[in-house]
C-alpha cells in the first residue's frame, strides 16, 4: 500500500495534461479526491519541443491543486506508441515469452534494443485463440517524458498507454457489456479507437482529431491557428448535413461545415478500422459506441456518429463504479467527464487486478528506483557492519580485561586452595589416626558392656521360681558374639501357678522363650533345645534355650 493511501494519475495529451489525485485501498475502487486540467499552449502545427511545456504545465497543476508527493501512474498518448496484435501458435507456457519476443522483433519498426516494450495476453489459450498485444515506445521518447516528470518533482511507478487505460476504465465501469463496444476517444492531435469484445481487445490511433479542425478553419478563414482555435471553441458544432442552416449567423454556418468535413474524414477512417478489426482480428461490428476525449464535446458529435454508424452512441462515464469525493463539485466533474476516463483507468492499476496491465517503464529508471529502494537497506547494512565492528572491538577489549582479572583472581584462589589442600590432607591423616583409636576404644567399651546387658536381659526374662545353671556365649566363625545358650531349672508348681495366672498352659521353656523373643536385647529368634522334668527331682523342670542377640547387643 502507498504512503497515506494516495496515488496520482497523469494523462499526457497533445494539448493538455490531466492530473488527478485518488484515495486508494487495495481491493476497493479508487476515490477521486482532486484533479486539474492544464493546457500545454503549443500550436497544433508547431515543431517546438513540447517537453519544457510539459514541465511548466505539470508544475502549475501541482501548485494549483496543492498536491503533496505520492506515487504516480501516467499514460502515454496512443500516437506515441506502436501497438501490434499478433496471434500465437499453440505452444507451451514456457515458450510464450520467447515466442512473443520473436514477434516483437518482427513487428516493431525499430531495433528491439532501441525500444521499451511490454505485452498483454488476450483470449483463451485452451480454446486455441491465444493472442498477444505488443506495445512498444522508443526509448528516447519515454525517457524524455519521464525526465520531464522527474523535473516536476514526481517519480512514475507505472507507465501505461491511454488506449489501455480507457480499456480498463470501461471494463470496470461497464462490467455487463455484451457484444462489441467501440470506445471513440477524440483528442487534439489523434483519435483512439478501442474495440472491446469478449476475448478480444484491439486499438488503433487515427491522425484526425481536434487539431485537424483548427487547421482547416485557419485555411478556410485565412486566420492564424490561435485565432482558429478560439473560433472553434466559440462556434464549433457538427453540421447535420442537407439543407440545415444556422440562420443569419454566417460564421457559425461556415464553422459547422468545416467541422463536418473533418469529422466526415474521421468517420471514413473509423469505418476502415472497423472493417480491419472484423476481417483481420475476427471481431464483430460495434453494437454501441462510448465517446470521450476533449474534442468529443463539440455539439452534435454524438448525433453525427449515431447516424453514420447506426448504433447507440453515449458519453463514456468513468464514475459509474468509481467514487467521486465529497469535496468536489459534481457539476464541474460532469463537465470534465470526457477528460477523466484515462486517469480513472490509471488509478485502477493501483487498487485492482486489471484486464490490461502494460508497463513501459524505462529499464534505467527501473534500475534507479530499485537501487534507491535498496539504498536504505545498504546504508543500514553498512551501519550495522560498522556498529558490529565497534561493538565487537569494545567487547573484545572488555573481555580481555575481564579475562586478565579473572586469571589473576583464579591464580590467587588456586594458591590459597593449594595451601588449604595441604592442611586438609594433614588434618585428614590425623583424623584417620584418631578415628582408628576411637573405634578401638568404642569396641572395647561395647564388649565390656555387652555381656552385662545380656545377663540383665536374661535376668529380666526369667519367671518366678526359675534360675540359671549356665549362660554360654555362642560365637561365629569370625569370633563375633551373636547368640547365647541359657541352661537352667525352675520349680514346676510355681511355674504352673504363673502360667495359670495368665491363662496359658505352657511349659517353663515355652514361657521363657516367649519372654526372650519380646525383649530388646535379643533378636527374636529363640530355639528351645531342652524342656523337660528333671530325672531325680520331680518337682523341678530343666530347660536349655539358644537365643539370638539383637544387632545392638553384638
Amino acid at each position: 500500500m502507498f504512503a497515506q493511501d494516495r496515488v496520482l494519475a497523469l494523462n499526457v495529451g497533445a494539448s493538455k495534461l490531466v492530473l488527478a489525485e485518488f484515495a486508494v485501498r487495495s481491493g476497493r475502487p479508487p476515490e477521486l479526491l482532486n484533479y486539474g486540467i492544464g493546457p500545454l499552449d503549443i500550436e497544433s502545427d508547431s515543431d517546438t519541443d513540447p517537453m519544457p511545456y510539459i514541465v511548466v504545465a505539470l508544475r502549475d497543476l501541482l501548485r494549483t491543486m496543492g498536491v503533496r508527493q505520492a506515487p504516480l501512474v501516467f499514460a502515454l498518448s496512443g500516437q506515441a506508441v506502436f501497438p501490434r496484435f499478433v496471434k500465437l501458435p499453440p505452444v507451451g507456457r514456457d515458450k510464450i515469452e520467447e515466442m512473443i519476443r520473436y514477434e516483437a522483433e518482427q513487428n516493431v519498426p525499430f531495433p528491439i534494443s532501441e525500444v521499451v516494450w511490454d505485452y498483454q495476453l488476450i483470449g483463451n489459450a485452451d480454446a486455441g485463440e491465444q493472442h498477444a498485444m505488443i506495445v512498444a515506445v522508443k526509448s528516447e521518447s519515454i525517457t524524455e517524458i519521464t525526465d520531464c516528470i522527474a523535473a516536476a518533482g514526481l517519480e512514475p511507478e507505472i507507465v501505461d498507454v491511454a488506449p489501455m487505460a480507457l480499456y480498463n476504465c470501461v471494463r470496470y465501469n461497464y462490467p455487463d457489456l455484451t457484444g462489441c463496444t467501440m470506445v471513440l476517444d477524440i483528442g487534439a492531435r489523434s483519435t483512439n479507437l478501442v474495440f472491446i469484445e469478449e476475448g478480444h481487445v484491439f486499438s488503433r490511433t487515427i491522425q484526425v482529431a481536434g487539431n485537424a479542425i483548427t487547421q482547416e478553419m485557419a485555411k478556410s478563414f485565412q486566420i492564424s491557428l490561435k485565432e482558429a482555435e478560439a473560433l472553434k471553441r466559440q462556434h464549433a458544432f457538427v453540421a447535420l448535413g442537407g439543407v440545415f442552416s444556422v440562420g443569419d449567423d454566417e460564421t457559425a454556418d461556415r464553422v459547422s461545415k468545416v467541422v463536418r468535413n473533418v469529422i466526415t474524414r474521421l468517420h471514413a477512417e473509423i469505418s476502415r478500422s472497423i472493417n480491419f478489426y472484423r476481417s483481420q482480428q475476427g471481431g464483430g461490428a460495434p453494437d454501441r459506441v462510448l465517446i470521450t476525449g476533449g474534442s468529443s464535446i463539440i455539439p452534435h458529435m454524438d448525433t453525427f456518429f449515431r447516424e453514420k454508424l447506426q448504433v447507440n452512441v453515449e458519453v463514456l462515464n468513468p464514475f459509474v463504479n468509481v467514487v467521486v469525493g465529497a469535496g468536489l463539485d459534481p457539476q464541474q466533474v460532469a463537465g470534465d467527464v470526457t477528460s477523466l476516463a484515462e486517469v480513472v483507468g490509471l488509478a485502477l492499476r493501483r487498487t485492482l487486478a486489471c484486464p490490461a496491465e502494460i508497463n513501459l517503464m524505462p529499464p534505467e529508471l527501473v534500475r534507479r528506483r530499485a537501487f534507491r529502494h535498496r539504498l536504505p537497506f545498504f546504508c543500514l547494512a553498512a551501519m550495522g557492519v560498522v556498529l558490529m565492528l565497534v561493538v565487537w572491538t569494545l567487547y573484545a577489549n572488555r573481555t580481555l580485561k575481564l579475562y586478565e582479572a579473572q586469571q589473576k583472581y583464579v591464580k590467587g584462589q588456586l594458591d590459597t586452595i593449594g595451601k588449604r589442600e595441604t592442611l586438609l590432607a594433614k588434618a585428614q591423616a590425623e583424623r584417620k589416626t584418631v578415628q582408628a583409636q576411637a573405634d578401638d576404644m568404642r569396641r572395647l567399651i561395647a564388649h565390656r558392656t555387652d555381656w552385662v546387658r545380656v545377663v540383665n536381659g536374661v535376668r529380666e526374662c526369667l519367671l518366678p521360681g526359675m534360675w540359671l545353671t549356665a549362660l554360654e556365649p555362642v560365637r561365629e566363625a569370625d569370633g563375633q558374639l551373636t547368640r547365647v545358650r541359657l541352661t537352667g531349672c525352675g520349680f514346676k508348681d510355681r511355674i504352673e501357678s504363673f502360667a495359670a495366672s495368665i491363662g496359658a498352659k505352657r511349659t517353663a521353656g515355652e514361657l521363657l522363650q516367649e519372654r526372650l523373643r519380646r525383649h530388646a536385647v535379643f533378636g527374636g529368634e529363640v530355639v528351645i533345645q531342652n524342656d523337660r522334668d528333671t530325672a531325680n527331682e520331680q518337682y523341678l523342670r530343666e530347660f536349655t534355650l539358644e537365643a539370638a542377640l539383637a544387632p545392638a547387643a553384638h
